[in-house]
């Protein structure tokens, strides 16, 4: 199981929101390749990196800031946030991400999504967010009335790399993961599971790691960045 250490760009600065609060945003980083290069120097293998920016306003507003962090490492990086179309995700691939994480338009546009796997299979993550176990879209702004485990259960026979499943109740606040909705998620879900929301000790590391072999990894980032969780103590509890 992996541990995804996250990277959130916001005006070109690493950021932590609160619960995908972008007027609630603490600056940890004015480097972001800087940032990526200290997670890599300790131990992670995969980053996760999100354009705050392009996933409220619906395309990219910190590519140089995304290339300068894919240049920096060499460790896979994912990459998401105002991804909605092909030549989006063939511009991120281009750059060297390794996989674009693609969330509202995924759900909405399941075409969209099969054009796109079809020129990259395996090369897409699908982020459900859910909020009170509802689907929410648009930088989690839209509550739907669609549950997350029915959104997970219809991504099946897509050739996605993984979904990531985020409680926004939990996100950046510390409390600990919502272990009973993510192991619905995991039991439904056709393709393996990130989790991601509130993990802040090595006790919810192994809560997640024991949801079995589905669970691909889970994504730290307030948790890192506040020196709750040393990565390389959640390196080891995860392996």
């Amino acid at each position: 199981m992996l541990i995804i250490p996250a990277i959130d760009l916001k005006d070109g600065q690493c950021v932590r929101l609160t619960q995908g609060n972008m007027h609630q945003a603490t600056v940890y980083s004015n480097n972001p390749a800087e940032m990526a290069r200290n997670w890599q120097d300790q131990g992670a293998h995969l980053l996760h990196v999100v354009d705050l920016n392009g996933a409220f306003e619906g395309e990219p507003k910190n590519l140089s800031h995304i290339e300068a962090i894919v240049n920096a490492v060499s460790i896979p990086v994912q990459v998401g946030g105002g991804i909605r179309s092909l030549d989006t995700v063939r511009m991120y691939l281009g750059a060297g991400a390794k996989r674009v994480v693609m969330g509202t338009t995924a759900l909405a546009n399941r075409q969209l999504v099969e054009e796109i796997l079809e020129v990259f299979p395996e090369r897409v993550v699908v982020a459900i967010d859910a909020k009170n176990g509802l689907v929410a879209t648009d930088g989690w702004k839209t509550v739907t009335g669609v549950t997350a485990r029915e959104a997970i259960t219809s991504l099946g026979g897509l050739a996605l790399a993984a979904v990531i499943y985020t409680d926004i109740a939990k996100d950046g606040m510390m409390a600990g993961p919502n272990i009973l909705s993510l192991k619905l998620i995991v039991d439904a879900s056709p393709v393996p599971v990130i989790a991601s929301g509130g993990i802040s000790s090595l006790d919810d590391i192994a809560a997640i790691k024991a949801l079995g072999p589905k669970i691909e990894g889970i994504i730290l980032g307030k948790a890192l960045y506040e020196g709750v969780i040393d990565l390389k103590q959640a390196i080891a509890a995860a392996s």
